[in-house]
C-alpha cells in the first residue's frame, strides 16, 4: 500500500480548511456582525487547523491499526510497473483463479 505524498496531504487540509471557512466565518459574522473581528477569527482559528491537521494526517499514516493489508504488498518492486506489467499480472491472477 502506497503511503500517501506530503503534497497530497497539504491539499486535502486546505481544501478541508475552504469549506470550514465559510462555515465559521458565516458563524462568525452572525455572533458578532463585525467583518473584522470575523476575519480575525476565521483566519487565526483555521490557520491553526491546517497546520494540525497536516502532522494529524502523517501521524496517522504511520499507524497501522484498523488498516487492511494487501496481500501483495510484501512484494518488492524496484521500479514503476508498466500498463503492459500490470496487464500480465492481471492475466496471471486470473488465470490462478484470484479475480474474475
Amino acid at each position: 500500500m502506497a503511503l500517501e505524498t506530503r503534497t497530497r496531504a497539504w491539499i486535502k487540509s486546505i481544501v478541508w480548511r475552504i469549506l470550514g471557512i465559510f462555515v465559521l466565518g458565516t458563524i462568525a459574522w452572525l455572533v458578532t456582525h463585525s467583518w473584522k473581528e470575523m476575519t480575525i477569527i476565521t483566519i487565526i482559528f483555521h490557520g491553526v487547523r491546517v497546520i494540525l491537521y497536516y502532522f494529524h494526517e502523517r501521524v496517522w499514516e504511520r499507524i497501522h491499526w484498523g488498516r487492511i493489508k494487501h496481500p501483495l504488498s510484501n512484494i518488492p518492486v524496484n521500479k514503476e510497473l508498466t500498463p503492459e506489467d500490470l496487464k500480465i499480472i492481471q492475466n496471471q491472477l486470473k488465470k490462478l483463479g484470484y479475480i474474475d
